[in-house]
């Protein structure tokens, strides 16, 4: 059954330790505005066939059959002072050759306003198989994860004062709570950060101002506690209704010693002059470009949407680490162009969220997620360059998306030997990575659709003699056979090559019972 209930104050909500940040702001007294709840409980049964269950070289493939079972529930709250999302499930695997084994996955988020114009909360928490080496087998859904992966948790907790002066502008001061970790101790790291921003726009003037002081400490597991703080100001100056210039400038320190002789915190000053272009409400490129630490940088934010259509580029240039990577929330990009061109579609946004979860979930790693994230230590320059693109008419939609990733590490390999003992951490000193997926799902009938999903990656390593391939084939039949519950055929081909050896392939075939209660 569908649940769906008015809520003014507390709604209460199992989790576990990952969801606890999430479990705790859902359970604060929220303002007695009306919350919409939506919970949606679903069982998934699937029957599947490998014919390469370990992902082995040829001549060493084994077959196997995979029974699933998977529970799991979707949850939307919406009011004028909270949202809440939450998908959760958990997977119980039961082979024939080898020993059953269970898989939690979570992607969960919640918004308040606990005081009017004052005091808000943000939270967050997931649940995910992750690769702990870009190269070699990576995680493929319904197969036994390989030696080369593990389960990554984080949460995420931030209250905030945020509040609007009339003379001033915009002031904000918020503190937040990151941790990462992951099975084995492999990775297990915590944030603690505080911010103020301010912005303003003085009447009349047509210029904006900004301002802002971020410090944060983080401690690693692997490594001495790290300080990190940037100040900054900026301005906004439009010419007219279609361009405005940009410019700031600032000082940042980061808190990690290079991987140079000298051994010193990076740290100095930056700046950047950019423009802003808008020549419709459907349109808008935003571009800069300055100098930091690091050297030049460039940044680019476009986005255009059509009555059937949405697209989006961003290129980004900055210092990262892998736990920063796990605690963005996969697929945003995608979900953002769909949210747009479904609201015709599906007017009802509870509804509408629900189904993109669903359509994501099958097209799997669009958007801005589709890099491979791996295990390190170590700090990285990071230059990501992503495309997505968006299509939906009432009978088919199609998402396709494009992510280049160049990284170079910052410090040095050693802190990351405790990973895995064979892998091979120099391959990983600088790695450039290409990615694409594309998407697509057709209502051939009112209780009839077809799916299709491509996906492929490539990634090399720039100070070894390394490169990998990935290649992932999928496609689908499905029919509802009575409300809320579909069933659906699967075809599967996977394929992977490398330089250094370890190619496979592997194909299988799935039947799925999906049921809504």
């Amino acid at each position: 059954m569908v649940i769906t209930t008015s809520h003014g104050g507390r709604l209460p909500l199992a989790a576990g330790a990952p969801g606890l940040a999430l479990a705790l702001l859902i359970a604060l007294p929220v303002p007695a505005s009306a919350v919409d709840w939506l919970a949606v409980p679903s069982l998934r049964l699937r029957e599947s066939y490998t014919d390469n269950a370990l992902l082995a070289p040829p001549g060493q493939a084994q077959s196997d059959f995979i029974t699933e079972i998977a529970p799991a529930i979707g949850l939307i709250g919406t009011g004028p002072r909270l949202q809440v999302h939450l998908d959760a499930t958990w997977r119980q695997f039961r082979y024939q050759h080898r020993p059953a084994s269970d898989r939690q996955e979570l992607q969960a988020s919640a918004n308040a306003e606990l005081l009017k114009d004052w005091f808000h909360l943000d939270s967050a928490a997931s649940i995910s198989e992750h690769s702990i080496s870009p190269f070699g087998a990576q995680v493929i859904n319904g197969l036994p994860p390989p030696q080369n992966a593990s389960t990554v948790r984080t949460v995420t907790i931030s209250p905030y004062l945020r509040h609007r002066f009339s003379s001033l502008g915009t002031a904000e001061l918020r503190y937040t709570r990151n941790a990462v970790s992951s099975g084995g101790g492999l990775l297990s790291m915590h944030s603690d950060e505080v911010q103020l921003l301010l912005n303003g726009a003085p009447r009349g003037a047509g210029w904006s101002w900004n301002a802002s002081y971020d410090a944060r400490r983080t401690q690693d597991s692997k490594l001495a506690p790290q300080r990190t703080e940037r100040s900054s100001v900026g301005l906004r100056y439009p010419f007219n209704s279609r361009w405005s210039a940009t410019a700031s400038a600032g000082q940042e320190k980061e808190g990690y010693a290079d991987s140079s002789s000298s051994g010193k915190d990076p740290q100095g000053r930056f700046w950047s002059l950019g423009g802003v272009w808008t020549p419709s409400p459907r349109t808008s490129v935003a571009f800069s470009t300055g100098r930091r630490f690091f050297g030049k940088t460039y940044s680019l934010d476009a986005a255009f949407r059509q009555r059937h259509a949405s697209w989006s580029a961003q290129y980004s240039e900055d210092i990262t680490t892998m736990p920063a990577q796990f605690l963005r929330l996969g697929n945003q990009d995608a979900a953002s162009l769909l949210d747009q061109l479904w609201t015709g579609l599906v007017p009802d946004a509870r509804e509408r969220r629900l189904r993109i979860d669903a359509f994501l979930l099958y097209a799997g790693g669009l958007g801005s997620q589709g890099a491979i994230n791996y295990f390190s230590h170590r700090y990285f320059l990071q230059k990501q360059l992503t495309l997505s693109m968006a299509r939906a008419t009432p009978k088919s939609t199609l998402v396709f998306g494009l992510n280049a990733v160049d990284r170079t590490a910052q410090t040095n390999s050693g802190i990351n030997s405790g990973l895995l003992p064979d892998l091979d951490f120099g391959s990983e000193e600088r790695t450039r990575q290409v990615g694409s997926n594309l998407g697509w799902t057709w209502q051939a009938s009112p209780r009839n659709s077809v799916s299709a999903n491509a996906g492929y990656s490539t990634i090399r390593s720039l100070s070894v003699p390394r490169r990998d391939n990935n290649f992932t084939l999928t496609s689908a039949v499905s029919r509802t056979i009575k409300p809320k519950m579909t069933a659906s055929i699967e075809l599967r081909h996977t394929q992977h090559s490398s330089t250094r050896g370890g190619a496979f392939r592997e194909n299988g075939v799935s039947a799925t019972l999906t049921m809504q209660f």
